[in-house]
């Protein structure tokens, strides 16, 4: 059985990126993103969007440019996977916490947009096919000759 490790998620920034860099020179970017859910609530019948946040860590030159170009409320699109970890804090405690390490961030809306992700940016996660290619990825496999 293959193990698969994958999110996608779109959403905006809660904060404006921390930058930081390892002992040996690394950047690492730390982004805090909220993705909305939609349900129906049951008693009145309304919809209503419930917020979950997620951590992300982006590493190397792409971290830099996340510092660098993005900001609060800036819709992003991350793919990436889930790591789990766990360390001891100072108090001698031990904590624990699921992030998400980026492999691909794009961003969405215009420089100084805070909102909505128009204008012809699509978000496509690493490895799937985009455009009209998409449309017709293994078509040939349905022709019968």
């Amino acid at each position: 059985m293959a193990n698969i490790n994958r999110v996608v998620l779109v959403g905006n920034l809660t904060r404006d990126p921390e930058l930081r860099h390892t002992p040996s020179g690394t950047a690492v970017c730390s982004l805090r993103l909220a993705v909305n859910t939609r349900r129906k609530d049951g008693a009145t019948g309304e919809w209503t969007e419930k917020p979950n946040y997620f951590d992300i860590t982006v590493w190397g030159a792409q971290g830099e440019n996340c510092a660098q170009y993005l900001a609060k409320g800036r819709p992003v699109a991350i793919d990436g996977r889930l790591e789990w970890r766990e360390w001891e804090a100072q108090d001698g405690s031990k904590r624990q916490a699921v992030e998400v390490i980026a492999d691909t961030v794009q961003f969405l809306g215009g420089r100084g947009d805070g909102g909505g992700g128009e204008g012809g940016n699509q978000f496509v996660p690493a490895g799937a096919t985009s455009g009209a290619d998409a449309d017709f990825a293994g078509a040939d496999d349905d022709i019968p000759f």
